[in-house]
């Protein structure tokens, strides 16, 4: 977790929802049933560019974090996420945990749960047009005087019936955290790590359609409800 999610949002609707500019210019990339590792997928974030008002903005970002110092950009789908409990400490994560903090905002994630010889994937979602806000965290990687934005998603131990599909769920922010997360002037996340029981509750567990296993497949069809065997 989580390898693979949905976003059918478009940025002018994000900004809103998430009380922030659209900074994606023509970048934006369209509804997307089937997020996988390395797309370019939207972010939130704030920055206060000097002399300027700190400022809340949508944003493009490579989904597969790269560090800095990274040689090349190989790396980043094995980055994809990072573990609550030691963001703060592992050196690939800590200053962008420190730093570079974001959202990402999902209509929901995918899972995978073992069932009698296969695989059944599930949707978790609010079920309603409500985005979930996943914690993220971002970093620059430059190459020739070209930056390419990439970002991570934070998980945690799994709560709830979320357990009996996976063992590690994305770290969900409420809407009265989600300030605080983004706050770039604020060094110290520690209190914000810990998963929100409310939200995971709040949660729909939707068995889905096996075609979600192939990334070639991405439509609407992927998150709508499955009637399990």
């Amino acid at each position: 977790m989580c390898g693979r999610y949905a976003s059918t949002k478009d940025p002018a609707l994000l900004a809103a929802e998430f009380d922030a500019v659209d900074g994606t210019g023509d970048e934006a990339p369209g509804a997307d049933y089937n997020i996988a590792p390395t797309k370019h997928v939207m972010a939130v974030v704030e920055r206060q560019p000097e002399d300027e008002e700190l400022e809340r903005s949508v944003r493009v970002m490579r989904w597969g974090l790269v560090p800095h110092w990274a040689k090349d950009l190989s790396g980043a789908a094995k980055m994809i996420n990072a573990r609550a409990e030691s963001v703060l400490t592992k050196p690939a994560y800590k200053q962008s945990a420190i730093k570079r903090r974001c959202i990402i905002p999902a209509a929901g994630w995918y899972e995978w749960q073992p069932a009698e010889g296969r695989k059944q994937p599930y949707f978790m979602t609010l079920g309603d047009d409500t985005s979930l806000a996943m914690a993220g965290l971002w970093s620059v990687w430059w190459k020739d005087d070209v930056p390419t934005v990439t970002c991570a998603v934070l998980t945690t131990e799994s709560l709830g019936a979320l357990a009996e599909v996976h063992n590690r769920m994305p770290l969900l922010l409420p809407q009265d955290r989600w300030s605080a997360w983004l706050d770039p002037t604020s060094l110290d996340p520690s209190e914000l790590l810990t998963p929100d029981l409310s939200i995971v509750e709040a949660l729909e567990l939707r068995p889905v359609s096996t075609d979600v296993n192939s990334v070639k497949n991405n439509n609407a069809s992927l998150i709508e409800r499955v009637e399990l065997p």
